[in-house]
């Protein structure tokens, strides 16, 4: 999709009320299963808060429960892509630590045995 049809459909879908918006999506879920086309694979959690939300939807809960919940499932996937990124972080500083040595190394393994 070009980028001038993908800000026009997201300008209209920001005025839109939830309700209609869920419209939308099962439009578009219904042309994806037409024409066999597979949306790009989204992380887990990100397909996890997906199941959730059909499945309150499918229960009938009110938009403005899905939208509530939907909110937390959002700050707790952020909160853990943040955490994760730490992680990562870490562990590529771990391995830069490990695979060269510091100053101090590098003086204690050129000291002759005592």
């Amino acid at each position: 999709m070009n980028d001038l049809l993908n800000e026009r459909i997201r300008r209209k879908l920001d005025v839109m009320p939830d309700e209609q918006a869920y419209q939308v999506l099962d439009y578009i879920e219904f042309l994806e299963s037409k024409y066999s086309q597979r949306a790009a694979g989204a992380p887990a959690f990100q397909k996890v808060a997906e199941t959730l939300e059909d499945t309150m939807r499918a229960g009938r809960v009110p938009i403005t429960i899905i939208r509530g919940t939907m909110d937390a499932v959002g700050k707790a996937g952020r909160f853990f892509e943040g955490l994760a990124a730490a992680g990562k972080a870490a562990v590529e500083e771990a391995k830069k630590q490990g695979a060269t040595p510091t100053p101090e190394k590098q003086v204690e393994e050129t000291k002759p045995p005592q």
